[in-house]
């Protein structure tokens, strides 16, 4: 079973998943959010989840550098709450973990990152929301 890390913005969900074993993140893709209520996003995600055989989600939860919940956290968890209950909708019934994991400076590392690599401003405009998601994905699977 694969374990997906998603970075959640309010335009781009940008998508990491696990190897097999859980040992390695790679970038995925990035999804343009829709807004009013993102269902057909939450559809997306739902068919990657089953596709992947996806045991668990990973999102990035943006807390205050103070460690407290603001606005953009709040925003999170409401979304992370409405996929909760399409993916639980799932006639396959499998059961998909969800745990938040801390993303402070993930997108500010994916940045470092790929000016390190060398890639053009629009590369990396392009690629950010995926490479953060990877950055957020690997910190938990180095965690277990």
């Amino acid at each position: 079973m694969r374990i997906i890390g998603l970075d959640i913005g309010d335009k781009y969900i940008g998508i990491a998943i696990s190897d097999p074993l859980g040992m390695f993140a790679q970038p995925l893709k990035v999804i343009t959010r829709s807004g009013a209520g993102d269902e057909a996003v939450r559809k997306e995600l739902k068919e990657i989840v089953a596709s992947s055989e996806v045991s668990k989600v990973v999102f990035g939860l943006p807390k205050n550098m103070n460690g407290s919940i603001g606005p953009q956290a709040e925003k999170v968890i409401d979304f992370m709450e409405r996929l909760k209950q399409t993916i639980a909708s799932s006639p396959e019934g499998n059961i998909v973990e969800f745990r938040p994991w801390d993303e402070r400076l993930s997108s500010r590392a994916a940045e470092n990152a790929m000016l390190e690599a060398g890639l053009s401003r629009d590369k990396r405009k392009q690629m950010v929301d995926k490479i953060a998601a990877s950055i957020i994905l690997q910190g938990y699977l180095d965690s277990l």
